[in-house]
């Protein structure tokens, strides 16, 4: 069976289920909760228990990851008791994929029966008030590609999974925050957890000091080069197509993400940001992630 192509059509919902299908087949897990962890956070899927891998390039319809940091894997098992699905190295727009090929795996994840996305990301620092090592909780976010047309929503709407216009005003559960910081208080990382607004681009190249301070203006908080696409397809998933169907199962969304560097916006400055210095941040602060995620999850 041969993985997704990066440059084919639009994804079928027979390739979903085709996926869904084989991977349900193969193991009695059925996770209510689906990790797609950011670059060098895969460390998250080592704190499953009850471990059933399977590599991207053996799932059927699938596709594989390129990124360093990256493991290209997909994790179930079990966190503090609750079934839970990780996905270690995520799919980006510029290794190539269309924006259908970089959400596919969301999709899946509905089919599966999940109900709650937790989404991690390595990203750039906007807001001067934040620091390097610093969580943040993503309340809401800016769609640049989406301004150019690169909607992983474009072209035909297929109502099994959801609506033709999907609301995004609450993209970010409201709930799952109010629970987020609460948990960070409890174990003493309100100090470092910030809430803030992420700002997606298409990459691979970073941020111009010209684009950072637009981006501020904006209002965004941090930046980086992926979370977006698959929130929207997430809070696509399960809207209601019309009155006399069963109540909506829509996929509740959490976003975190790590600021691993502060964006340069003085054309004096001689720092530049480069993706060595994401995964050493990562390392520094991957275990207080992982610690707030799993204690996160046992209150779902």
């Amino acid at each position: 069976m041969e993985a997704a192509n990066p440059s084919s059509s639009q994804c079928s919902y027979e390739d979903y289920k085709e996926t869904a299908d084989w991977l349900l087949n193969r193991t009695k897990q059925r996770p209510k909760v689906a990790i797609i962890c950011g670059s060098g956070l895969g460390g998250l899927a080592d704190l499953l228990e009850e471990k059933i891998v399977f590599k991207y390039e053996d799932i059927p319809c699938f596709p594989t990851s390129t990124v360093q940091g990256h493991a290209g894997q997909l994790v179930f098992g079990k966190l503090n008791g609750c079934e839970c699905v990780c996905m270690q190295g995520r799919f980006h727009f510029y290794e190539g994929y269309n924006i259908q090929t970089v959400t596919y795996p969301v999709r899946v994840f509905y089919l599966l029966g999940v109900s709650t996305l937790i989404v991690t990301n390595a990203a750039g620092g906007l807001n001067d008030t934040y620091s390097v090592g610093d969580i943040m909780l993503i309340k809401d976010h800016i769609n640049m590609p989406g301004f150019a047309g690169q909607n992983p929503l474009c072209g035909h709407n297929d109502e099994r999974f959801g609506v033709r216009f999907a609301c995004m005003s609450d993209a970010y559960d409201r709930d799952l925050r109010a629970l987020t910081r609460k948990t960070a208080k409890e174990l003493g990382y309100d100090s470092f957890l910030q809430e803030g607004v992420y700002c997606m681009l298409a990459g691979p190249t970073y941020e111009t000091i010209a684009e950072c301070k637009l981006f501020q203006m904006l209002g965004a908080d941090a930046v980086g080069m992926s979370t977006v696409p698959e929130v929207v397809v997430a809070r696509h998933c399960g809207t209601r197509v019309q009155e006399d169907v069963a109540p909506d199962r829509r996929l509740r969304v959490l976003g975190l993400s790590l600021i691993t560097n502060k964006v340069v916006t003085d054309y004096e400055s001689n720092e530049k940001a480069n993706h060595t210095e994401v995964l050493k941040t990562t390392e520094r602060r991957t275990q207080d992630l992982q610690n707030l995620v799993s204690r996160l999850i046992a209150k779902l």
